[in-house]
């Protein structure tokens, strides 16, 4: 499912053909987010970068499915299933972690930051510029400020969270004024999964 929020993308979204060729990953990442991108349905066929779009569904699949086995893990240790992988732009995985909050005894100790913090330690940088960050819920608020600090170039989340999200519900944090770096976003992809985690966590609580 494609957000709303990358409709609202640069108007460079509606490239050239030159200017295509010229950033192939990059033209080809906002045409597919674009309320454009059906009107550019004929070009894409005979275009080589067409073959990108399968091929990014597939990479998301699998960190998804590797997120999924942090978020399992999480639950196995009484911690709410939610697991999140950090991937750099060349698909080098810099980080993967599932929620310890009861654990550490740390209200923030959710599976992004965690992510975020051992990346940023691991390459001395607090900007993730590139980065792609898979998740198996909607963030909350604390976490999607942090996502927009260390200046993550995509987000992909499968399961959504009407009760405790910030990004499709709650404040909309990559929506507000004050929010100065909106990734992009992604939701949906394996979310049955997801879901399914989480209710039988906490179906076998009650």
């Amino acid at each position: 499912m494609r957000s709303p929020l990358t409709d609202t993308r640069p108007s460079a979204i509606s490239l050239s053909a030159s200017r295509r060729e010229q950033i192939p990953e990059r033209a080809i990442t906002l045409a597919i987010r674009s309320p454009v991108f059906n009107a550019l349905d004929p070009y894409f066929p005979s275009c080589p970068l067409f073959r990108y779009v399968p091929a990014m569904k597939a990479q998301d699949t699998a960190f998804l499915q590797l997120a999924l086995g942090e978020a399992d893990s999480a639950g196995k240790r009484g911690e709410v299933p939610v697991g999140a992988v950090l991937v750099a732009a060349t698909g080098e995985i810099l980080a993967r972690a599932g929620n310890r909050i009861i654990e550490l005894h740390d209200p923030t100790a959710h599976a992004e930051m965690q992510v975020l913090r051992a990346a940023s330690a691991t390459l001395g940088n607090e900007r993730l510029t590139g980065t792609t960050l898979y998740v198996t819920l909607e963030p909350c608020a604390m976490c999607a400020c942090a996502i927009s600090f260390a200046r993550v170039e995509r987000l992909v989340y499968a399961a959504s969270d009407p009760k405790g999200g910030a990004i499709e519900h709650g404040p909309k944090f990559f929506e507000l004024a004050t929010c100065h770096h909106r990734p992009f976003v992604e939701w949906g992809l394996l979310a049955a999964e997801s879901g399914e985690l989480l209710r039988c966590f906490f179906r076998s609580r009650r």
